[in-house]
């Protein structure tokens, strides 16, 4: 095996013992949510946090959203409002990400709030992020396993393809369900949209996109989720030396969904970014996706993916 690949290990007990080592070590493992793939590291060991910054290239102003077994875990970390509490809820465990005020004596490094009083926080649903928690008995800062500003990996190859040896350790488990990273409110901001759409959202409480005066949660960046070829959106036919991804009754080399399904489009939508920026063609063009519901999120990663 090349000594600088990642061990790639198959999630199971003999993996999650050696991964959850590695965590309470001060190491760095890639780890699947339901989400994306993350790339996990105690949210308390300044060290730790430091090598997630470092593997990614990722920016010392943006911080990192924690991820806690259930809402008491969160509680120790936070200060939930009756808002958060009726979020949580109804959406945790699942991709909802909060920005709470962070709790005096909360014991985070610095690093993962960027120096902010605010912390992102989320309870997981997947059993191998919710398994890698209770084994190191750690609050996890994970954000997405892949280069800073690159596209997101939803699948075990991927992270090894944008990482390298700067990640030792990748459980697979398989291909992420959700293919987009979480929601993410700040009160009733919406700033980032995510599986848990605007629509059930709202069913809880009044909610509307916007954004804070600073990066207090991660994807707030206007360039993001990028491959390295030209991005054009919109798009209904192929131009030139293009591979198009279709959607719907846009037929092309690849598609979201053939059947317009928003929700299989969101789960296959960073697969399909890697295999298009894999091709031997020269750019990368995308069929229109309507907006509500999980639109929405397909689109915010395609906008910031397409700006140069």
């Amino acid at each position: 095996m090349d000594a600088q690949a990642p061990v790639i290990l198959p999630f199971g007990d003999a993996a999650l013992t050696r991964a959850a080592a590695a965590i309470r070590d001060g190491g760095v493992v890639a780890v699947p949510t339901e989400t994306v793939y993350g790339l996990a590291a105690d949210a308390r060991c300044a060290d730790a946090v430091a090598r997630v910054y470092a593997a990614k290239g990722r920016p010392s102003f943006n911080p990192l959203i924690v991820h806690v077994s259930d809402l008491k875990a969160a509680a120790r970390l936070a200060v939930l409002d009756d808002d958060a509490r009726a979020l949580a809820a109804a959406f945790w465990p699942g991709p909802l990400t909060l920005v709470l005020p962070l709790r005096d004596g909360a014991g985070l490094a610095g690093a993962v709030t960027a120096g902010l009083p605010t912390v992102a926080i989320r309870v997981p649903a997947h059993r191998a992020m919710r398994a890698l928690i209770a084994a190191s008995a750690a609050p996890i800062a994970a954000p997405s396993a892949n280069a800073s500003n690159a596209i997101s990996p939803t699948r075990a190859a991927h992270v090894a393809a944008s990482l390298g040896a700067a990640v030792p350790l990748i459980l697979d488990d398989g291909a992420c369900p959700a293919g987009v990273e979480s929601t993410i409110v700040a009160g009733r901001t919406i700033l980032r949209p995510g599986p848990v759409t605007r629509e059930m959202l709202a069913a809880v409480l009044p909610v509307a996109p916007g954004r804070t005066a600073h990066v207090s949660a991660p994807g707030q960046l206007a360039h993001h989720y990028a491959p390295r070829k030209p991005l054009r959106l919109d798009a209904v036919a192929r131009q030139g030396d293009e591979w198009l991804i279709g959607y719907g009754a846009v037929a092309g080399d690849d598609t979201l969904s053939a059947a317009g399904d928003p929700v299989e489009a969101a789960a296959r939508l960073f697969d399909a970014l890697h295999r298009a920026d894999a091709s031997g063609r020269a750019g990368i063009a995308v069929a229109p996706i309507p907006e509500a519901g999980m639109g929405a999120a397909i689109n915010d990663r395609l906008r910031r993916a397409a700006r140069r």
